[in-house]
């Protein structure tokens, strides 16, 4: 059974829900290890002391800030413990606001809230409220000693919890955004348009995956066997120069895939019709 995150209570105005947060979402990946090119041995990183010039064992380990090169300042567990504030049990609901006002680039980690048995009312007063209302909660949390400030929203007949970056968290990325001075003819804009509308369908989760993380796994059985894995082709891709053009060829291109799917449902539709006149 997966281990809770965080226990604590919501407060919803003067109501009170005792919850457990869940990590909603995990990478998942094959993981490799550093060994040596000689022998094949698992490398480790040991905990080494310049100063004492040796190994330092685990229970020897303190945490400090450096405030000046080479000078820190050692923070106590107990310390940390003093100036841990409520929301490290309480979550508190600070505003309400529209989903449409908040941007997925705010988001971090993702958690499923889940009630204790005597919180199911009012969770589900609270989510049926912002299901009704279409607003998002902003609420404090500390987890892992530190505090967050967090989204709390209707997801899947439940509520899910993510975690918000702070604004001064939020980068800055040279030249981003200013491509003012881009000419677009209306052309190009209607085709780029019938492209976007060819390639758009209704979101699927299951139809992505890692590529990458499967052929990851496909070398390594290989290579227990004893086999050579192929290379995976990648096509050249010459430079766009001319964009009604490119923009043409990709709308030839993007039909001629839907219409493929597209025959297949009405061959489908077609024998499904003649085996049912054949049953009756």
């Amino acid at each position: 059974m997966a281990s809770s995150a965080w226990k604590g209570f919501i407060t919803f105005g003067l109501i009170s829900i005792p919850v457990k947060l869940f990590p909603a979402a995990r990478s998942s990946r094959i993981g490799l290890h550093q060994l040596h090119k000689v022998c094949k041995t698992r490398l480790r990183q040991p905990l080494f002391c310049p100063t004492c010039n040796r190994i330092v064992e685990r229970s020897e380990v303190v945490k400090g800030y450096e405030y000046e090169d080479g000078k820190y300042v050692v923070i106590d567990p107990e310390e940390i413990k003093k100036i841990t504030p409520e929301s490290a049990r309480s979550m508190e609901i600070l505003a309400f606001v529209n989903e449409s006002e908040i941007d997925p680039l705010f988001f971090d980690s993702s958690y499923f809230v889940v009630p204790e048995a005597e919180g199911k009312k009012a969770y589900a007063l609270l989510l049926r409220t912002m299901e009704d209302k279409d607003r998002v909660a902003i609420a404090k949390i500390t987890m892992h000693q530190r505090e967050y400030t967090v989204f709390l929203r209707p997801y899947d007949h439940g509520i899910a919890l993510h975690s918000m970056y702070f604004a001064n968290e939020i980068r800055e990325a040279p030249g981003y955004g200013k491509i003012e001075n881009v000419k677009l003819s209306p052309q190009e804009v209607k085709l780029a348009e019938q492209l976007v509308d060819n390639l758009s369908e209704h979101f699927n989760l299951k139809k992505y995956h890692d590529e990458f993380e499967t052929r990851l796994k496909a070398l390594i059985e290989a290579k227990q066997k004893g086999r050579e894995i192929a290379a995976t082709p990648r096509p050249e891709r010459a430079p766009v120069i001319d964009m009604m053009a490119a923009l043409k060829k990709s709308l030839e291109r993007t039909a001629e895939g839907r219409k493929a799917p597209l025959r297949a449902t009405r061959e489908t539709s077609a024998h499904e019709k003649r085996t049912r006149r054949k049953a009756s």
